[in-house]
């Protein structure tokens, strides 16, 4: 039965990027005029975008593609304000390898950085608030599939649970629902992050009523999808990304989340209220409470004795034994550290403190290119600010979750982040239409 629910999801990932290169194909018809072909790097780039929801393979080709043919169409390559800290940070991680002596270890980390050239190619080609704005509500469709799929995975998963006769608590933990992904931390973060550029949508659009119906019903299917993974870092993140949405948007209804918390809590089902209890009654047999204790205090000594550079890339886990406290040996056996969990602390002990300030640097930068933005906008709404909120609330997820988890190092959850800054990079550069957006 666990093989039948494998084959049913990489048939499914299967038949939506088939129907998606279909269509790609067809572009590359003897009939395509030049102004196609001239707008060939665009199609490419939107479709490394989206297809990242479904293969990170397929969009890594499609990224390929999309460069080389904005190299022949001589395209103007355009690059966001981000690029000075970015840069900072490829360089200190650079230098990181250089110094940890472990060149071929850490290599996959410099390889890595090509999953940001997809910033060059949607800055390149976006163009305005138009391409952004259906780019995003490709995005959204996208991972609404994916997260109906997991629904799908879900029963299927409790049905071969009940047939067992196996405690689901137990059983579901440790293989949940993962979508079209590998991993159920990389659907996670694609669920939470099109979430919230749905709540933007819904809220600060000015096309919000003629999709009302489609984006309640998809938000609805994310949301619980959402619940139902279980992944509790994720939660909190999506929780103070809507927050941040509902502040801007009617202020009022922050008041009612406490009561919306105590009905989720004795309305859910009892894996939702365990796992939501788990956060501050860990069972410490089923819940990472206590790994993820050890994993900072094991950080933090490695930051402490290699502030600069710090262990190397992709060293965490060859070092870990090294800096881990004697009272916490020997350390269980199923406990995980390839990383900290904690993308802030693992950068510092991996990369250095300068590596970790840079990584602020780059998000700090976002924050303030969007919050200026939108006061130069009308208080009305407008897809200029849909998708400048969408932008925020994102990144303020993306940075509460990496307070958890090593998020950005997901090359799938990285590539739907940059897409997502991309679309509000390219709101700000749209100076014809800004003001009428």
């Amino acid at each position: 039965m666990p093989q039948q629910v494998e084959l049913h999801c990489a048939g499914g990932r299967s038949f939506f990027i088939l129907a998606y290169c279909n269509s790609l194909t067809s572009l590359s018809d003897t009939s395509v005029t030049s102004a196609h072909w001239q707008r060939s790097p665009e199609y490419l780039a939107f479709g490394a975008a989206v297809s990242g929801l479904f293969s990170i393979a397929v969009a890594h080709s499609l990224l390929a593609l999309s460069l080389v043919a904005l190299a022949a169409t001589r395209r103007r390559i355009e690059v966001p304000p981000i690029w000075l800290p970015l840069s900072f940070f490829f360089a200190f991680t650079a230098a990181s390898l250089f110094v940890s002596g472990e060149l071929a270890g850490g290599w996959p980390q410099i390889r890595k950085f090509y999953v940001f050239l997809l910033l060059v190619a949607l800055s390149s080609t976006l163009g305005g608030i138009g391409r952004a704005r259906w780019l995003l509500l490709t995005v959204a469709a996208a991972g609404t599939l994916s997260a109906s799929w997991s629904l799908v995975q879900f029963y299927q998963k409790w049905q071969l649970i009940e047939a067992t006769r196996q405690p689901f608590y137990q059983s579901y933990i440790a293989d949940r629902t993962t979508g079209f992904m590998s991993h159920w931390m990389t659907f996670s973060g694609h669920v939470m992050i099109v979430l919230l550029v749905l709540a933007a949508f819904l809220f600060f659009s000015r096309h919000w009523r003629k999709w009302l119906t489609l984006t309640l019903l998809a938000a609805a299917c994310l949301s619980v999808a959402l619940l139902l993974n279980l992944t509790r870092n994720v939660w909190a993140a999506a929780a103070v990304g809507g927050l941040y949405l509902l502040w801007f948007w009617k202020r009022w209804l922050i008041l009612l989340t406490p009561v919306l918390l105590v009905a989720l809590v004795l309305a859910a089902p009892d894996s939702v209220g365990r796992r939501i209890t788990s956060i501050y009654k860990p069972d410490p047999t089923l819940d990472t409470n206590r790994h993820r204790e050890v994993l900072r205090q094991t950080g933090w000594r490695m930051v402490q004795a290699h502030p600069w550079f710090g262990v190397g890339p992709m060293q965490v886990k060859k070092r870990f034994l090294d800096f881990v406290a004697e009272n916490d040996k020997p350390i269980p056996a199923y406990w995980w550290y390839d990383h900290l969990h904690n993308v802030y602390l693992h950068y510092a002990a991996e990369r250095g403190l300068p590596a970790l300030a840079a990584l602020l640097w780059f998000f700090g930068r976002i924050l303030y290119d969007f919050f200026g933005a939108l006061r130069r906008l009308p208080r009305e709404r407008g897809e200029a600010r849909w998708i400048l909120q969408a932008a925020i609330a994102v990144t303020i997820g993306v940075m509460v979750a990496g307070w958890w988890e090593v998020n950005l190092g997901d090359s799938e959850v990285l590539a739907l982040f940059l897409t997502v800054i991309a679309c509000g990079y390219a709101v700000i550069g749209d100076k014809t239409e800004l003001e009428h957006a």
